[in-house]
């Protein structure tokens, strides 16, 4: 399933060639946003047909489609249809257009909009919604037989073999930064060349912080990630580690490297996004400054690159990158994915979904910080084995449900 390093880019700013059309999925959010940067910045080479966001930012939603001109635009939930119909008017006004200057797109509303929009025309799907529900979205943009650029690392490990099932070699372009330079970097060899991968983290805001200084975290010191700028989902998970923990099925998925030849070092710089280890002992890195644009750049533009997508490295100044091995004890989340990892079938989808449910309840002061990472590890232990065999979406949404209600049911939520 690993991106393929051959093929043909789109090359919009030269020679003539029609522009890339892609659709964007989780437009409003922090990926979303980052993608349409992207395209505002490379008129050329990139066109947008399609949007689609959940429904709590109409307006921000409507203001994207009357600067990109999409031809349809989606809202998961449907109640919001209205209120985006709305805004796209207020929007227009506020911008001084007259009656006739500008076109609504097709709006589409419900729990099937946003899967409805990854199968629309284009030529890339960026999958940027967040959790659980963008399974649906990969599994249609895929069947439909689009690129798919996946941020939504969630629904690869939820649907692990479904979805590896329904991709065609290289149809699957990583866009989490680590992910995308384990492509980059397994550019310089064979398959068979390879030892091993090295995901690098943060480390997080608690980075150094032994167990038992975690245990009065509280959500507003979780969401003060010291790097990156994240929806409030995945800093808690890069607070706990959960994220990383993710990352390291995410990647056993992707490039089909076993789970025990997947290593995680803490890189606090958050220069070097990931490296690979040949066997002959070379170890190839991609280092670039903390910047989304340049992954999701690359991922909707795969294989070439997008000439100044994001700031590079100032060669002039000194530079330290620190790597330090991953502390267990204190962020056991890692070899609780590698455990999940390795039974398959269910149990990812039940580590996944469980962490959901329980960094809502944390949120919402119901849970300890703690608690997250030990309630996940206990529903992933009822679990047991997963379901053997033939995994159907049946069988994932049905292992989702239940960790989900077992989660509510332990942080008290129901």
């Amino acid at each position: 399933m690993s991106p393929s390093s051959t093929g043909t880019s789109s090359t919009g700013t030269s020679g003539g060639a029609a522009a890339r059309e892609v659709v964007v999925l989780g437009s409003t959010g922090s990926i979303g946003t980052q993608a349409l940067d992207v395209v505002r910045r490379n008129p050329g080479r990139f066109r947008v047909t399609g949007l689609a966001a959940g429904g709590g930012r109409v307006e921000l939603l409507a203001a994207q489609a009357l600067e990109f001109r999409p031809e349809i635009v989606a809202v998961a939930r449907a109640s919001a249809a209205q209120d985006l119909q709305l805004a796209f008017y207020a929007e227009a006004k506020r911008r001084g257009y007259a009656s006739g200057d500008f076109a609504i797109p097709k709006i589409v509303a419900g729990p099937d909009a946003v899967a409805e929009v990854a199968a629309w025309r284009c030529e890339v799907v960026l999958n940027g919604v967040t959790g659980a529900l963008g399974l649906a979205s990969t599994l249609a943009a895929l069947d439909a037989g689009r690129t798919l650029a996946l941020a939504n690392k969630e629904s690869l490990i939820m649907g692990g073999p479904l979805v590896k099932e329904r991709a065609r070699p290289g149809q699957i372009v990583p866009v989490d930064s680590e992910h995308s330079a384990l492509a980059q970097c397994l550019r310089g060899g064979r398959a068979d060349e390879v030892r091993r991968l090295v995901l690098t983290a943060s480390g997080g805001p608690f980075r150094g912080r032994s167990r038992a200084e975690l245990g009065d975290v509280t959500p507003e010191q979780a969401l003060n990630h010291p790097t990156w700028n994240m929806g409030p989902v995945v800093t808690i998970n890069s607070a706990t580690l959960i994220n990383k923990g993710l990352e390291v099925i995410e990647a056993h998925l992707l490039f089909d490297v076993p789970m025990d030849r997947i290593e995680v070092m803490v890189h606090p710089q958050s220069v070097i996004h990931s490296m690979v280890e040949f066997t002959d002992g070379a170890t190839l890195a991609q280092a670039s400054p903390p910047d989304m644009r340049l992954p999701i750049a690359l991922g909707i533009d795969w294989p070439g690159r997008v000439p100044d997508a994001a700031p590079g490295l100032d060669w002039t100044a000194a530079h330290t990158w620190e790597l330090f091995p991953l502390d267990d004890e204190a962020f056991p989340s890692v070899a609780l994915a590698r455990h999940a990892g390795e039974l398959g079938g269910t149990v990812p989808a039940v580590y996944n979904a469980a962490n959901e449910e329980c960094v809502d309840a944390f949120r919402a002061g119901r849970l300890p910080f703690l608690g997250i990472v030990d309630t996940v590890a206990r529903v992933v232990q009822e679990h047991g084995s997963g379901t053997p065999g033939d995994l159907t979406l049946d069988d994932v949404l049905a292992a989702d449900g239940w960790a989900r209600a077992r989660s509510r049911e332990l942080t008290g939520t129901d």
